[in-house]
Parts: C-alpha cells; sequence; structure tokens
C-alpha cells in the first residue's frame, strides 16, 4: 500500500504530462521530461521532497487537466509496449530517491536544454476527450435514473426524483348513506294502462319498481308537484315519464299533433336530452297519436321549426335552444302545457341556464291552464330550493337515502340556505355496489399512470375517463390513439372522446358508438357527468378532480346503475390529498389504490421494458426498478410524438394551458386544497408530456422571448461551443435543434423550478428596457 504522500507524487507525476510551463525566476518542480531527460545523460538530480510536491492545492491541478488533454506529447511505441511491472519498478525507484534530492540542487533543472525536452515522456494511459464526454454522459444517466429509450432519440429525465412525498391515505371512518335500489314491487300493482305495463316489461325490459320510482309515480298520479332527490342511476327518468305517459294516453278526446306541447321537459345537456326522448319514444309505442320531439343546439333551426309547426306533445330540450325558439319561432305556443319537468336541476343551474329559464318560466305563466311540476336532481343545492320556491306549488319532497326515506316531507323548507353549511353538511347517497378508490400520484407520472391504468383495464371493459377540459380531451385522444394502440400487444383498444366543442353529429355519433360497444375508453368533460345511461360501464376515472363533492357523485354514477357493479378511481397529486377528507364529510369513503401497483400493469407484457435486465431478477428493488424503467420508456414515446410536429406541440401546450385555467376555478371552500400556487408547472408540463418547463413554452413555438437569444449564446459559450444561429440550424436539419447543455438546463429548470419566475422576471426586464429608453431620450432631450 502506497502512502498518502506517495499516492499524491504519483497523481502530480500523471497530471503533468507535456504540460509546456512559462519560463519564470521562481524554482520550478521537475516535469516528467527533465526527469526522463536527466536519467538519460547520468546527470545526478536532486527532486524536492514528497511533502514540497503535495503543496500544490486540488483545485491548481484540476485547471491543469484541460492543457494536459490538449497538449501531451503522443508517445512513443518502445513506451506503449512497456508492460506494467517495469513502469511500477519506476515508480517505487523516484519515490526512494525523492528522500535524498537537496532542494538546492533544483535551479540546475531550468538549464535542461530544449532538445533533451523534446525526448519522449513516460508513458501515461489516458483517455481521449471523446472518451471521456461519453464516460461523463453514461454516468450522468445512471445517476439521475433516466434511459434513453430504444424508441426515441430523446433523454427523458427522471420521473421518479425531485417528487414530493407520498402521504399516507387513512380511509376515514364514515356512515356512508345507504338507498335501497329495488323494492319487491312490480309496475303491474299500479293503476297504469296494461299495454303501457307491457311496454316497460318487453321494450325496456323493467318489471320491478325502484325505490324512488315506488314513491314518485303515485305521488305524480295523484297531481302533487313533487321534488325528487335520489341517487344517480337510480330510475328517476322513469319515475316522472311512466306518470307522463299515463295522463296523456288517457285524456279523452285523444290527443292529436295539432295540440302543440302538452308536456315541456328541460334537460342540461345534448346526450341527456336524446336520451330522454329515446325512452318516451318506446314508451310511446302503443299510443302513436302521442308525438315526442327534442330540440337540442347542434341541429338546424329550420329542421326543428319544421317540426314544431307540424306539433310536438312531448317535447323535450335543452335550455338554451328552448330560449332561442321562444324568442324566433312564432309558430310555437305553451298555451295547453299541462306537465313542466327539470331534469338534473342543479347542473341546468350551474351551467348558467338561470336566465334561460327564467324567459321559460315567464312564457309559461303568461297563458296556459295549471300545469303539474316536476324538479329532479341527485344534490339538492341551494339554487335548486330556490328554484323549487319560485316553480312548485306545495310540493311534496321526496327523498330516498338517509334517515327521510321512510316517510315523505311536504314542503323544502328542510333544504339548508347557507352554501358554505350546505357545502359542508349535506350527506350524498352513492350506489352500494360502487367500489370507490383513490391513488396519490406525483404530478410527473400522472399521464403514465393514467395510461397504465387504462391499457391494464380497458381490455374486456369500458372506462369513462373524466378530464377537466375539451382541449385536454382532445389531447389526449390525439395522444393515446398514436401512441397506444400502435404496439400488437394492444390492438383491441379503442378511444372515443365526447366534450362541447364537438360538433352534435359527432357526438351522437359518439354517444351511440360507445352505448353499444363491449369495451373501450372514452375521454369525456363532465358534459358526460349528468344523467346519462351507458351501459356496462364498469371504471370511472377521474384524471383531474370534480369541483364539488356533488360533481363527484354525479361522475361516478356512471358505473353501478340501476343496482349494478362498478368501480371508480380519483387521481389526487400529494399536495391534494386534503379533498379525501372533504368528501369524508359528505359521507363518502374512498379506499388507497398504490401507485406501484398501476404502473407493475406495465409488467404484464415485454412492449415496453428497458434496457436494463432486472426482469430477471425476483427481488422487489429489482422489480420496482424495472417498473420504473418501463415507465421512463412509455414516458420517452409520449414525448417522442409530442415533439414529433408544431401541431402535436401546440395540442400539447393548448391542453396544459385549459389545464391550469380550470385549476384556477375551483369554489372558494376548495382552495386551500387546488390553488395554482400548489401546482409545480415543471412537473404539470411533463404529465401533458411536454420537455421544457413552463417559462420555456413560448420559446420552443419559435416566439422568442426578451433576452433569450443571449442567454442561449451564453450556455453554448459555456459548454465549449460555438453558438450557431436558429436560420443555419434550420438549412441544416429543417427543425429546431438543442445544445447538449441547454437541454439539460432545461431539465433542471423542470425539476427544480415551479415555472411562476419565469413571467415575473421577463415583465421586470421589460420595465428595466422600458425605463433605460425613457432617460436615454430625457438626456438627448
Amino acid at each position: 500500500m502506497m502512502s498518502p504522500a506517495d499516492e499524491q507524487l504519483s497523481l502530480n507525476l500523471c497530471t503533468d504530462v507535456s504540460s509546456p510551463r512559462p519560463p519564470s525566476s521562481r524554482r520550478k518542480h521537475l516535469t516528467t521530461q527533465q526527469r526522463w531527460a536527466s536519467k538519460k545523460r547520468g546527470d545526478k538530480k536532486s527532486f524536492t521532497s514528497s511533502e514540497d510536491q503535495t503543496r500544490f492545492s486540488f483545485k491548481q491541478r484540476k485547471q491543469k487537466l484541460p492543457s494536459t488533454e490538449e497538449g501531451a506529447a503522443a508517445p512513443s511505441a518502445d513506451f506503449q509496449k512497456k508492460p506494467k511491472a517495469e513502469k511500477k519498478r519506476k515508480f517505487s525507484s523516484v519515490e526512494h530517491k525523492s528522500q535524498d534530492f537537496a532542494p538546492a540542487e533544483e535551479e540546475k533543472e531550468g538549464a535542461v536544454s530544449s532538445e533533451d525536452l523534446q525526448a519522449p515522456p513516460r508513458k501515461v494511459r489516458e483517455k481521449s476527450p471523446q472518451k471521456k464526454e461519453r464516460k461523463i454522459e453514461g454516468k450522468k444517466k445512471e445517476k439521475d435514473g433516466g434511459k434513453e429509450a430504444g424508441h426515441g432519440s430523446f433523454k427523458t429525465s427522471s420521473l421518479f426524483k425531485h417528487n414530493p412525498d407520498i402521504p399516507d391515505i387513512h380511509r376515514a371512518a364514515v356512515c356512508q348513506l345507504k338507498e335501497k335500489i329495488f323494492t319487491s314491487d312490480s309496475f303491474s300493482e299500479l293503476d297504469l294502462h296494461p299495454h303501457l305495463v307491457a311496454t316497460l316489461n318487453k321494450v325496456l325490459n323493467v318489471s320491478t319498481l325502484t325505490s324512488v320510482q315506488k314513491q314518485t309515480i303515485p305521488v305524480l298520479q295523484s297531481g302533487r308537484d313533487a321534488l325528487v332527490r335520489s341517487q344517480t342511476g337510480s330510475g328517476k327518468t322513469l319515475s316522472y315519464a311512466v306518470p307522463l305517459v299515463q295522463s296523456l294516453q288517457s285524456i279523452q278526446p285523444k290527443v292529436s299533433r295539432s295540440d302543440g306541447p302538452l308536456a315541456l321537459v328541460i334537460v342540461p345537456t345534448r346526450e341527456l336530452a336524446v336520451q330522454t326522448f329515446q325512452i318516451f319514444q318506446k314508451l310511446l309505442k302503443p299510443f302513436t297519436w302521442i308525438v315526442p320531439g327534442v330540440l337540442m343546439g347542434g341541429e338546424k333551426r329550420k329542421a326543428e321549426k319544421a317540426r314544431i309547426r307540424k306539433g310536438i306533445n312531448i317535447l323535450v330540450s335543452t335550455p338554451g335552444r328552448l330560449v332561442d325558439h321562444i324568442k324566433h319561432t312564432l309558430s310555437i305556443a305553451f298555451s295547453a302545457v299541462r306537465w313542466l319537468v327539470l331534469d338534473e336541476a342543479d347542473r341546468t343551474l350551474d351551467l348558467g341556464f338561470d336566465k334561460d329559464l327564467t324567459v321559460i318560466l315567464n312564457s309559461l305563466n303568461s297563458t296556459g291552464p295549471a300545469r303539474q311540476n316536476v324538479l329532479l336532481s341527485a344534490t339538492l343545492t341551494l339554487g335548486v330550493s330556490r328554484l323549487a320556491d319560485v316553480c312548485l306549488k306545495d310540493p311534496v319532497s321526496i327523498q330516498v337515502s338517509g334517515p327521510s326515506s321512510s316517510s315523505d316531507h311536504t314542503g323544502s323548507s328542510h333544504v339548508t340556505s347557507d352554501t358554505e353549511a350546505a357545502n359542508t353538511s349535506e350527506s350524498f347517497a352513492v350506489p352500494e355496489a360502487l367500489r370507490q378508490f383513490a391513488v396519490v400520484v406525483p404530478s410527473k407520472i400522472r399521464l403514465v399512470c393514467l395510461a397504465a391504468f387504462v391499457l391494464d383495464k380497458c381490455k374486456d371493459n369500458k372506462v369513462i375517463v373524466f378530464v377537466s377540459s375539451c382541449e385536454a380531451v382532445e389531447f389526449l385522444h390525439s395522444l393515446f390513439t398514436s401512441v397506444l394502440t400502435r404496439p400488437a400487444a394492444y390492438p383491441r383498444l379503442s378511444f372515443q372522446r365526447l366534450h362541447g366543442n364537438m360538433k352534435q353529429e359527432e357526438r351522437s355519433e359518439v354517444f351511440q358508438l360507445f352505448s353499444a360497444s363491449q369495451s373501450g375508453v372514452l375521454l369525456c368533460t363532465d358534459v358526460a357527468a349528468r344523467g346519462l345511461d351507458l351501459p356496462l360501464v364498469t371504471w370511472i376515472v377521474q384524471y383531474t378532480p370534480p369541483s364539488s363533492a356533488a360533481e363527484y357523485v354525479h361522475r361516478v354514477g356512471r358505473t353501478a346503475r340501476i343496482g349494478g357493479r362498478g368501480s371508480s378511481l380519483l387521481f389526487l397529486t400529494p399536495a391534494e390529498t386534503a379533498f379525501i377528507s372533504e368528501l369524508a364529510n359528505h359521507n363518502i369513503s374512498l379506499s388507497e389504490m398504490k401507485l406501484q401497483e398501476i404502473l407493475s400493469c406495465l409488467m404484464l407484457d415485454d412492449t415496453y421494458r428497458g434496457r436494463g435486465k432486472y426482469y430477471s431478477k425476483t427481488s422487489s428493488k429489482a422489480l420496482e426498478q424495472e417498473v420504473r424503467e418501463r415507465a421512463t420508456v412509455l414516458q420517452t414515446e409520449f414525448e417522442n410524438f409530442v415533439h414529433s410536429d408544431a401541431q402535436s406541440l401546440q395540442a400539447a401546450k393548448k391542453a396544459l394551458q385549459s389545464y391550469l385555467r380550470a385549476y384556477t376555478t375551483y369554489p372558494a371552500h376548495l382552495k386551500h386544497i387546488f390553488h395554482i400556487r400548489f401546482l409545480h408547472l415543471g412537473h404539470a408540463a411533463k404529465s401533458f408530456g411536454l420537455r421544457d418547463a413552463p417559462g420555456g413554452l413560448s420559446s420552443a413555438l419559435g416566439s422568442k422571448g426578451p433576452g433569450t437569444k443571449g442567454k442561449n449564446k451564453n450556455v453554448a459559450r459555456k459548454q465549449g461551443k460555438s453558438p450557431v444561429p436558429n436560420r443555419v440550424q434550420k438549412q441544416i436539419t429543417g427543425k429546431k435543434r438543442f445544445f447538449s447543455g441547454q437541454r439539460e438546463a432545461g431539465m433542471l429548470r423542470s425539476e427544480f423550478s415551479n415555472g411562476l419566475e419565469g413571467g415575473d422576471s421577463s415583465k421586470k426586464r421589460k420595465k428595466k428596457r422600458k425605463k433605460e429608453e425613457l432617460s436615454g431620450s430625457q438626456e438627448e432631450e
């Protein structure tokens, strides 16, 4: 073993190879070349002691290394062939001599001739700069935990580092409201027309009454107004449709088309309007003289006006289109309306249709006989109670779940009048057969986690994924369709999309396709959260959290309908876990699903296998590392698609912007959970397949922000490269290229910065420039 001083001497011998030293009057340390020349001539030389050799600091030796790499002379062939044993002997002889060398003889070393200095130096193995760079890059890859995937050419920053800690979720012990769905009674026991009962049994395949139908149908047959509150998927549509058809078919003389609208049904969304219209069509098969019709946005007004002129007895409509016809269609008249039904009333108010409802109610109240009013909702809010006070007369309040399930209460005085009190105290009933889960996912891993879950669950199931915005739906649809359906392992995957910006023909087609399919994924906004009866849906995924507990109930209500089974999964970031307590305040309890459990679905096949060989090992650590590698491969494929062309990149940025805008719209009582300041914008960008931090989003599209040009040049100079103009790069490749230094700097920004500083600093720079320009103009004057 070598002593520390001896090791230091050996280090100096290696690092000082062929480094030219400027002439100086100060005493100089002997170089390897000088020692080689003096030994050849047989001159007696003296060397400095090992203590003097070690007086250089580590920093000074580090500064000498670049010159050693550049100016090292090529060693001769003789020295390349010397065995290691001989080298060791020479180093040891130098170490023994160093004890006898006198400092006084050091000055003689400066007199060595230039011919001697040019003699071949001692062989020292050194790597070329290219090899060193490769080795450094390889070490960085291992250190970062990222990998350059075989499917792409860009390095993906680590998905599993610099993430916030995932807190443990404890399931709250709540007394969940239970609502009995079915009863032992049948429709034949009610006072209904035999043809209507036969249609229910044969066409709709319904024979027994649900709890809400058992309580509502007799009340409505008696002619009373009703305020009905029941969980989603409990059969509320038939609870008013059956007594309405029974009432109209019993009118004598028989109803004709020329009588105009006798019943008006208002629903919030187009899809729910189509679904309700189809139910009336089936119920009216034995009663052909009663004509149903539907009015909704997206359809041609001219065709709707023609149908109104011919006559519609049961009119199903969305509020906006009905108001449009009230104002512009002369043939529409409400003088004979006997029924008014407001279905999903809370959603109608949430969408801002309160003014439209006022116009509709005023036109109904101006003319016409006394009518029967029905208001239905899965949740009871302050707005719904106000609407009930306006349009209902001495109503019967029917609430199936909770302590009031056994008896009916007259009036709506039990509804809480204070908004916050209603938000915190109101309890919701969810289907008893519904399994509810939540998964805590750091922002960077959200996209990969969703993809892994979809790949695992949708092979033989129907999955609905709720997203916050139309742009996000479009982005996820194009991304998953292009990336997840390519591998041979997933040929049967089908993705559909549904949102408010689609044309009505597309929306109707998607609704019908998904309803008829046996498996697939529907990516949608909250436009599909209310009232839609999509059969055989087994999973509801809330990729972005809902804005309230009531919205949560409506979303999960798309599964486990009419006594069926279903499951739901809520995505939350570590900063949003307090939302679980918020749901517990409304008697909604969630179980935790582990992130590792979802990502492990990528191990079912080798479609996204990484380069490592962890899969051959059985330890839990090896499995975890293999799962992380596969997740990184999948993330790299997403990023490669997003950055493959300008259109995909623009779609990802629009989706990110719309996601951030939607994040600012959470109500005030949830701002302590969902606040834009709690978001790490760099990590959020990663969940949309973007490689750059939000500060660099505009520059990636080609729009240059203030000072970006100079910054790029400075980064290039620091990396030892000459800055290349953008136009030259475009001529060479046709696309924007990134230097390695810029690439790593961007990754660091996305890893450690929250993305909020960039905008402020650019504004400050702009203000500073304006001040300088103003001061300059004043000086000239």
